[in-house]
């Protein structure tokens, strides 16, 4: 299984041209099974201005235009993140699109950030845990600050998860604990994780980028740098389930 996250570099420009720069960095990852955007893209996490102005369904152009790629590509696309006009307000979406560039799945933002930032005022909470099906067992997907709330990523794993799908714009000045997070939530789970951050800077915010491939015992296969490139690396998706068999820790929860 040979995963790619884009660790895309977000500048200040229309959401169309942005979208042209992603499907040739989608192309650039031709030979991937996986592969990860990151959180809200087509914008820009700190844009609160073009949420309204950029939001989308999800049969937009911007899911539209990942459905024909993923299919051109023969690979799973893991969309990152967009905003979503929903039913009942605007939410931090994510989508996970098939090979065959069919909609596997949706998962809504549970965790909105508050702190310093208007994402909490401007959008609804997801209010449903996401676990899909993919070929190499099943993903649970999250977004960001949910890396923060432990309980999420076991209540994914006690729905049968393998592997956990982080799409992320994780600032730099909380580098270290990205990089914490990523492992634990991966170790104490015993499933692979894989995130896609942000790179580049927005104003005087600076996103943090080092996307991450974490093995099911927290160990890093891969690591990205700080600016805009595609990390990719060959993983063993059985490797889970064995880990899961020769070190059973999960059976021997006593609070659940």
């Amino acid at each position: 299984m040979r995963v790619s996250s884009i660790q895309l570099a977000i500048k200040e420009r229309p959401k169309e041209e942005t979208l042209r720069h992603v499907l040739a960095l989608l192309e650039r990852a031709r030979g991937s099974d996986l592969i990860l955007l990151p959180e809200h893209w087509p914008c820009g996490f700190l844009s609160f201005a073009r949420y309204e102005s950029d939001n989308e369904t999800l049969h937009g152009p911007t899911v539209q235009a990942i459905r024909e790629k993923a299919r051109d590509l023969g690979a799973c696309v893991f969309l990152g993140s967009f905003v979503e006009r929903g039913e009942s307000g605007l939410f931090n979406t994510s989508v996970l699109v098939d090979a065959r560039g069919e909609i596997v799945g949706r998962y809504r933002k549970m965790h909105l950030f508050g702190h310093e930032g208007q994402e909490r005022l401007l959008l609804r909470p997801g209010e449903e845990v996401v676990v899909l099906p993919t070929p190499w067992g099943r993903a649970g997907l999250s977004i960001c600050y949910d890396l923060r709330f432990p309980e999420l990523y076991r209540k994914m794993t006690e729905r049968g998860a393998d592997l956990f799908l982080v799409a992320s714009a994780w600032p730099a000045i909380r580098l270290d604990s990205w990089i914490l997070f990523n492992r634990a939530r991966a170790n104490e789970n015993l499933a692979y994780l894989f995130s896609c951050n942000c790179a580049g800077s927005q104003g005087d915010h600076r996103y943090g980028g080092h996307s991450l491939f974490v093995d099911p015992l927290g160990k890093v296969i891969a690591e990205a740098g700080d600016d805009e490139c595609i990390l990719s690396a060959d993983v063993d998706a059985d490797l889970p389930a064995r880990v899961r068999k020769s070190f059973p820790a999960l059976d021997d929860r006593v609070i659940q």
